[in-house]
């Protein structure tokens, strides 16, 4: 069993990089990828660990070194993931401290926006010591919220405070889903555009992005996901086959922050066969120069 979408408290997942290795143990997985949101700072953590495991076990998951980029492409959230990435290298660390500073910037005054306006005792280093080491995102405000006893439930800090259309939500500058598919390729990564179906999009625009994508890069799509119907997995397949792009799929486990959402196997029915691995490998192969 793999999985080639999860998250750690590098960004808004609750499982440490350490305690995912253990977990991947755990549910019998024989590879992941660690792609946490425009962060790699877990990476090290995850693969070091693993490698001291391996030394002494046999049943140590491969560690998978990715990222999920959050874009914007016609309005909309796009999220790309990158696979099999050099993350150690200069020019994309300098790429990832700039999003870090955007994203920075951002929360410093969506913080401002919610104290001010919805008069919450919040600010952005009181979200930062809450949550050391993390990527400060939306769900880490929620969680904040729920712990302080200003809203009951995530799902009520989304839906009234914010989320998109939400008084206190503040978009932050992002990148498009091009540029980081040059981004990642450059590091010898495999792009791949992540869980197509939540967009939102008639079939006639998510044909138009995928096409835009292949011509740019894009190498692999996220047909299999834990949300999917079966009817969604086929059309993602014969999306990715129209435009000859390898499958890849993932559980997109956040831990407690998805509740019932299990790593490896979604809500129960998700799983991605060895195979798509194997495929994903010998992309990378041949990409490699």
């Amino acid at each position: 069993m793999i999985d080639l979408h999860v998250h750690s408290t590098a960004s808004d997942g609750s499982f440490s990089p350490t305690e995912l290795v253990n977990y991947a143990i755990e549910k019998g997985l024989s590879a992941f990828a660690l792609t946490d949101h425009d962060s790699v700072a877990g990476l090290d953590e995850a693969i070091t660990y693993a490698e001291k495991l391996k030394e002494i076990r046999a049943d140590v998951p491969e560690v998978i070194p990715g990222i999920e980029f959050s874009t914007e492409y016609m309005g909309k959230d796009i999220h790309i993931v990158g696979l099999y990435i050099d993350y150690k290298g200069d020019t994309f660390q300098k790429h990832l401290q700039d999003f870090v500073h955007s994203r920075n910037v951002r929360n410093e005054k969506m913080c401002e926006l919610l104290h001010t306006g919805a008069g919450m005792d919040i600010s952005y280093e009181k979200l930062q010591t809450a949550f050391p080491g993390s990527v400060i995102t939306r769900a880490h405000y929620a969680k904040y919220m729920v712990e302080k006893g200003y809203v009951k439930s995530m799902k009520e800090a989304f839906e009234r405070y914010i989320g998109d259309n939400c008084p206190y939500f503040l978009p932050r500058e992002k990148i498009t889903p091009s540029d980081a598919i040059r981004l990642i390729l450059a590091v010898g990564g495999i792009p791949v555009l992540a869980h197509p179906m939540l967009y939102g999009m008639g079939k006639q625009q998510l044909d138009k992005l995928v096409s835009e994508l292949k011509q740019v890069g894009l190498l692999a799509l996220e047909a299999i996901y834990s949300t999917y119907t079966p009817s969604d997995e086929r059309d993602m397949r014969a999306l990715a086959a129209k435009y000859d792009l390898a499958i890849s799929g993932g559980s997109d486990f956040h831990g407690s922050n998805k509740p019932d959402l299990d790593l490896g196997n979604g809500y129960g029915h998700l799983y991605i066969h060895p195979e798509v691995l194997s495929n994903l490998k010998s992309i990378k192969k041949r990409t490699v120069h």
